[in-house]
């Protein structure tokens, strides 16, 4: 069992959004890397210096580090100073506070990946953990007691875990039932839609593309361009740890395969030949593994703070 301590805005979303995911065993809420001595959450408010902060205790047998700072980064706004959702303040900034030289090495990584993927420093604190407080037994759980309790993370993005686990509650007559036919064999059978069928070939409005299975964003029509390949084609997903690759050697060929990293679901291909001038690749997706979110109806659906990607 390893743990990790982060801070990622009010922590009664970041706990919940912690505890959906399997080989998390558990988590507690406190504040962390402040003075050298116990705040009530009166003094936290009032500017005390430490950070509302998850202890987060996992399995690393069946999740990594790297996996969960990958997760980390879906709901945090890595640019933001002191400032997630609604709430403002020194106790809401962001921060990955490690306990060993491993966890830093590996953090490095995850954190490097995310510059490059947001083109710009990020303000999230990375550094050792100087101390931690267990908050209040009141703010234990929160959300899981006062489920209409304010939240600043979508809540969408509390059914990744459930996407990916094992035991879903939804069954596969279920799933094909609610996101079509064409929808389930692509994304569960790996299928394809045929060349120039899909309905968002030759689609450009403006707005945000979802996995059609989880709800995951995945990419925005302003990376969106007309490959004519006969798919929807683009050049990059809004955030890397949102897809994962693999080869594909089916049909005689050698391609890299895309995939969902929440709800696993094959989306299609990626190839190197994209436009040059936005980095050589063209992300060659199946329509029927995409909905689309209109930009004006974002905010009212959840997804409000990937408006920025668009903007």
């Amino acid at each position: 069992m390893k743990t990790i301590y982060l801070a990622g805005g009010c922590f009664w979303g970041v706990q919940k959004y912690f505890d959906q995911f399997d080989g998390v065993i558990s988590t507690e809420v406190g504040y962390a890397n402040g003075p050298e001595e116990a705040p009530s959450y009166e003094e936290v408010c009032r500017s005390s210096g430490h950070a509302e902060t998850v202890k987060v205790e996992y399995d690393e047998s069946k999740i990594t580090l790297t996996e969960l700072l990958k997760y980390y980064f879906l709901v945090v706004d890595p640019t933001s100073v002191n400032k997630q959702g609604n709430d403002v303040g020194i106790q809401y900034r962001t921060g990955i506070y490690y306990t060993t030289e491993n966890q830093l090495l590996e953090a490095q990584k995850v954190y490097q990946a995310e510059e490059q993927n947001v083109g710009q420093k990020l303000k999230v604190e990375l550094e050792p953990l100087r101390n931690f407080y267990s908050a209040e037994q009141y703010h234990q759980k929160y959300l899981k007691k006062n489920p209409s309790g304010y939240c600043h993370i979508p809540q969408k993005m509390f059914n990744l875990g459930k996407s990916n686990s094992k035991s879903k509650k939804e069954s596969p007559e279920e799933l094909e039932e609610r996101i079509g036919k064409l929808a389930y064999e692509v994304t569960q059978h790996s299928a394809t839609e045929r060349a120039f069928t899909g309905k968002y070939d030759h689609f450009f409005e403006k707005g945000l593309y979802v996995d059609v299975v989880s709800g995951e964003p995945l990419f925005t029509s302003k990376d969106k361009y007309d490959s004519g390949c006969g798919w929807p084609a683009f050049t990059k997903p809004i955030k890397e740890e949102t897809l994962k690759n693999k080869m594909d050697f089916s049909h005689l060929m050698i391609r890299t395969e895309v995939r969902s990293a929440g709800a696993n679901s094959h989306l299609g291909h990626v190839f190197k030949d994209g436009p040059k001038d936005k980095g050589g690749l063209r992300y060659c997706i199946n329509s029927a593994a995409l909905r689309f979110i209109p930009y004006d109806d974002m905010e009212k659906e959840g997804y409000g703070e990937y408006k920025k990607y668009i903007d």
